[in-house]
């Protein structure tokens, strides 16, 4: 066994020096024949008595029993060199020995002195006489407006008192706690703290760790991402050659932005764990102590007095790191107190860190968008090129079409009928309003194309398949399962969750382009006129595959196109 290891164990957990006269308890653990005296004194009032060291509970005061094997290695180990000086550089010396400094082996709280083995077997034995383990300053443990010794803590006010602050002083009528059983309650609680913190330092860290492969691989992802914009642009002509430059220069800015947010975040990332590892650090050292006032006293820097909590921020929202949209970030709760009659400590902790797919990605689809609406009237023949393909064989659902839903014999053309159809019931069919779905859905990355006869009002969109079919939420648009793009009066908006945003884009064609990017979480609407008009994008995450829904009214009527 090495020197440390052999220290380590032959040192009290209750004085954190080499064993004097060493005891066990029934538990199996080892303390110095003095120090455990002491403390199973103090909970003789109790009649509670714990093992300092596994907090076990014994119905009785337990018995100490000598321990003559551990007590000669320990009395060898203290006879080296090493051991001696060690000693002798924290060693506190009697106040009574006037002719030679001789080391204390207890400090008396009533008579602020300490005092060498000698002067011990004749100091008063009266109960006011406290003895502590040798401490160069034992009027810190004793009341500054009583000058009595703490016996009691204040729950309300979480501060050490002594009797006379309980009986006539500012904590009367207080609820108190005996010292040893406030400490051990505290404790408790911060090795709750320590454990959550704990495991907020590994989720913290695997976090770092997807962000930096994240970051390593971003420049493979930007210089993929540039070859295909500069395999699509190649082909075009000589005019197209500004157009790759935008392409390339917008990529580039997205990596700039991508990089620095990351950079950002996997510092921040960073210093949150070191920030955990140092509570986890100072938290575990308070723990580490016996003393039961000097743990409650670095312990309670961690509360704030009466109900209030003790907050940290840590819990940074990373979802749209190295993307365009700011996030906000989260408080977590470390710890708080409760201080009502017979509580004890309370931890509430609050910790989840977001998913964090989306970040450091390229917003590819607002390269493609600025694409489209360069190429105009060649879009369609790079489409495939920049990895956005048809949407074709799309076909409309019957079985969701409403009584007023009138659809053509290929299934592509949706329009209003003034007389019900009195069409079979089934679940999945509008009953409120005349809409209709597409039988497939959508999950990738899509575009197609509907065609209108110009009437002045009309909605489409997209939903999941889970949107209300009868009622006011089974509009389009009228709830969080839906985005609309409805024309009235030639005027265009665009309605998500019952909001409605008007647009000041008039209508000037009648072919619109909806394009999907599902992972990216964009919905955006073209309309196909001379120039190509981009609409509006919706941008969200999305939670279910997405189908086409069409909204007809009077003599409207829409068509899917291929």
């Amino acid at each position: 066994m090495e020197a440390v290891d052999l220290k380590d164990e032959l040192t009290c957990s209750i004085c954190k020096s080499i064993f004097r006269d060493p005891v066990s308890l029934r538990c199996g653990h080892n303390f110095c024949r003095g120090c455990i005296d002491d403390l199973l004194g103090e909970q003789d009032s109790t009649r509670i008595y714990k093992c300092p060291h596994c907090y076990e509970i014994f119905s009785e005061r337990p018995s100490p029993q000598g321990n003559v094997t551990l007590g000669s290695i320990a009395e060898r180990l203290l006879s080296t060199n090493q051991e001696r000086n060690e000693v002798e550089e924290v060693a506190i010396v009697c106040d009574y020995c006037f002719h030679s400094s001789v080391a204390a082996i207890k400090s008396c709280l009533l008579c602020e002195a300490s005092l060498c083995e000698n002067h011990l077997r004749v100091h008063s034995k009266a109960p006011e006489h406290i003895l502590r383990n040798p401490t160069s300053s034992p009027e810190m443990e004793k009341c500054s407006i009583h000058n009595e010794i703490f016996k009691y803590y204040c729950t309300k006010d979480n501060e050490c008192i002594c009797v006379s602050c309980s009986l006539v002083g500012n904590h009367k009528g207080h609820e108190v706690e005996l010292l040893p059983d406030a400490a051990y309650n505290m404790k408790t609680e911060l090795k709750d703290i320590q454990e959550n913190l704990a495991k907020m330092k590994i989720e913290a860290e695997d976090k770092l760790k997807i962000l930096q492969d994240r970051k390593t691989k971003l420049p493979e992802t930007a210089a993929k991402i540039k070859k295909r914009q500069t395999d699509i642009i190649q082909n075009l002509r000589n005019q197209l050659d500004l157009l790759q430059i935008q392409a390339l220069s917008e990529t580039s800015r997205q990596e700039e932005q991508a990089s620095r947010s990351l950079s950002d975040k996997i510092h921040q990332l960073e210093k949150d764990r070191d920030d955990l590892s140092t509570e986890i650090s100072n938290i575990k050292e308070v723990c580490d102590l016996t003393d039961p006032l000097t743990v409650l006293q670095e312990g309670a820097s961690y509360f704030h007095k009466g109900d209030t909590k003790h907050e940290k921020s840590t819990d940074t929202d990373i979802r749209s790191v190295g993307n365009l949209a700011p996030t906000p970030t989260r408080t977590v709760v470390f710890g708080s107190r409760k201080t009502n009659a017979g509580s004890n400590f309370k931890l509430t902790t609050s910790a989840h860190y977001p998913d964090i797919r989306s970040v450091g990605n390229f917003d590819e689809g607002l390269i493609c968008e600025m694409l489209h609406t360069t190429l105009s009237n060649i879009v369609m023949s790079i489409n495939n090129d920049l990895y956005c393909h048809e949407a074709t064989g799309l076909t409309l659902d019957a079985e969701t079409a409403s009584n007023n839903v009138s659809l053509s014999g290929d299934f592509k053309s949706a329009s209003r009928t003034e007389s019900s159809q009195n069409l079979y019931v089934h679940p999945k069919r509008f009953t409120t309003h005349p809409q209709v779905l597409s039988t497939m859905s959508f999950s990738d990355r899509r575009y197609w194309e509907v065609e209108t006869n110009g009437t002045n009002y009309w909605m489409i969109g997209m939903c999941y398949p889970s949107m209300e079919r009868n009622g006011p939420l089974s509009w389009l648009g009228a709830n969080r399962k839906s985005w609309a793009l409805k024309r009235e009066n030639n005027r265009y908006s665009v309605s998500h969750g019952g909001k409605v945003v008007f647009l000041t884009t008039w209508s000037s064609a009648n072919r619109i382009r909806i394009y999907l990017d599902y992972e990216a979480g964009r919905l955006s609407f073209y309309e196909l006129g001379h120039p190509l008009k981009h609409l509006h994008t919706f941008k969200t995450t999305f939670t279910e595959p997405l189908h086409v829904v069409f909204y007809v009214w009077n003599q409207s009527w829409l068509r899917l196109r291929s």
